[in-house]
C-alpha cells in the first residue's frame, strides 16, 4: 500500500526525535516518540553503537542452542497451539510471529515467512540474538525491557538495518510469574498496524494460561471480581497442590492477590490469601457448583470458581448463580489469628506441627499470635 500522508508525517516526527537523541539530547516529551524508545536508543549509544553500522544478526553456538532449547521447552510447547491459530489470523496482512527467551534469544518462528527475502531469513531462524545488545531497539528488546506489550514502527528502531521492520510485542510470564520470554509479530516494509500490539498481548495471555495449566497440579482457581463471573481468557488463574499451596498463578491473578514473582524454596499457601477454609475450594469443586464469592484477607472479594485438572469452567454468561460464603463476624485479620491458634491449641503447642496442618510457615504462626521465635 502506498504511504498516506500521516504515516510521512510520523516517519518524519520519528526522524526529528532520532536527530535529538543522537545530538546527546536526553528529553523525548514532544518529539513524536515514547520516552522508552528515546532511553533504548540511549542505551544503545553507551554501548558503543551507532545507528548506520551493519547488523550481523548473529545465532549462538549450538551448544549454547541446546541449554536455551532445554530450558525453553515448557514456554515453546504451551506456545505452540497459540502460534498455530496467530498465524492464521496474521496470514494474510504479510506478519509472522517470532517467539524469544527471555534473553531475546529466537526459540520459535511461526507464519508466513518470505525465506527468500534476506531481511526475513535473519531474523526468522531459532537460535539468532535479537536481544538489545545485537541488534539494538526492537519489540522485542523493548518488551523484555519494559515488561509490558509495545509497538514499533520503522525508525523507531535503534539500527537504519532494522528500519525496514513494524513490530508488536508482549512479554511472557511463567507460572512463577517471572518473565520467561516474550511474543512478537514483525511485518516488513509494510503498513504500520498498531492494533496487532492488542493481538500480541492477548495472544501471550493464552500462552501463559496455557502453560499454567500444563503443570501439575490438583486444583485450578479462576478468578475474577464480583459482577464479572469467572469464565474466560480475562480470568485470574491460580492453581494448588493437594495440600493447599499454590503451584503457580498467571499475571492477573497475581495483580488481583498482590502476590510476588516466586523464588526458590518458598510457596504461599491458600489459607494466606482466602478467608475461608482451603479445604472449602477442593469441595466446592467437587460440587461443581460454579461461582463462589470469597472473602480475602485484604477485606476484597472475588469471585472465585474452583475445578478439578482438566474440568471445564462454567460460562461467564452462565445462569448458575454465585454462591456466597459466609462472611466472619469478625474482622479477618482477627479471624485468621483465631485459626491459627485454634490449630496450635489442637497440636497442644507444637508450632511446628500446626503449621503443618494450616500448611504454612512456622514463621508466620509466630508472627500472628505475637510469640517469640523459639
Amino acid at each position: 500500500m502506498p504511504l498516506t500522508a500521516p504515516t510521512l508525517d510520523r516517519q518524519q516526527r520519528i526522524e526529528h526525535a532520532r536527530e535529538r537523541v543522537l545530538e546527546g539530547r536526553s528529553e523525548a516529551q514532544g518529539s513524536g516518540v515514547s520516552p522508552w524508545i528515546a532511553q533504548s536508543w540511549q542505551r544503545c549509544l553507551s554501548m558503543g553503537l551507532q545507528p548506520g553500522q551493519a547488523v550481523g544478526f548473529d545465532a549462538i553456538s549450538a551448544q549454547h542452542m541446546r541449554r536455551v532449547q532445554e530450558a525453553s521447552r515448557p514456554l515453546v510447547q504451551a506456545a505452540q497451539p497459540v502460534l498455530a491459530e496467530l498465524a492464521r489470523a496474521i496470514a494474510d496482512i504479510r506478519y509472522f510471529a517470532i517467539l524469544t527467551n527471555a534473553q531475546g534469544i529466537v526459540v520459535d518462528v511461526h507464519g508466513p515467512v518470505d525465506r527468500q527475502d534476506r531481511r526475513a531469513e535473519v531474523i526468522a531462524r531459532v537460535g539468532v540474538d535479537l536481544s538489545e545488545k545485537a541488534v539494538g531497539t526492537t519489540a522485542i528488546s523493548a518488551a523484555l525491557t519494559e515488561l509490558q506489550p509495545v509497538w514499533l514502527h520503522r525508525g523507531e528502531h535503534f539500527f537504519q538495518d532494522t528500519g525496514v521492520y513494524s513490530c508488536a510485542g508482549a512479554p511472557v510470564f511463567g507460572p512463577d510469574g517471572l518473565c520467561a520470554g516474550m511474543l512478537d509479530l514483525t511485518g516488513i516494509e509494510t503498513t504500520e498496524r498498531p492494533a496487532l500490539k492488542h493481538l500480541v498481548r492477548r495472544s501471550a495471555r493464552s500462552i501463559e494460561n496455557s502453560w499454567l495449566l500444563s503443570t501439575d497440579h490438583a486444583l485450578v482457581l479462576r478468578l475474577n471480581w464480583p459482577g464479572n463471573q469467572p469464565g474466560d481468557d480475562s480470568d485470574g488463574l491460580i492453581t494448588l497442590d493437594h495440600n493447599g499451596q499454590i503451584v503457580g498463578a498467571n499475571p492477573t491473578a497475581r495483580q488481583m492477590l498482590s502476590l510476588s514473582p516466586g523464588t526458590d524454596g518458598q510457596t504461599l499457601h491458600a489459607s494466606e490469601v482466602f478467608a475461608s477454609s482451603w479445604e472449602s475450594l477442593f469441595d466446592a469443586a467437587s460440587r461443581q457448583t460454579g461461582a463462589q464469592e470469597l472473602p480475602l484477607w485484604s477485606g476484597l472479594r472475588l469471585q472465585t470458581q474452583a475445578l478439578r485438572p482438566g474440568a471445564r469452567p462454567v460460562a461467564a454468561h452462565s445462569a448458575i448463580t454465585a454462591e456466597r460464603l459466609p462472611v466472619a463476624a469478625k474482622p479477618l485479620k482477627d479471624l485468621q489469628t483465631d485459626m491459627i491458634r485454634e490449630a496450635v491449641q489442637k497440636a497442644r503447642g507444637n508450632v511446628a506441627e500446626a503449621a503443618r496442618s494450616l500448611g504454612i510457615s512456622r514463621a508466620t504462626v509466630y508472627r500472628k499470635l505475637g510469640l517469640p521465635k523459639s
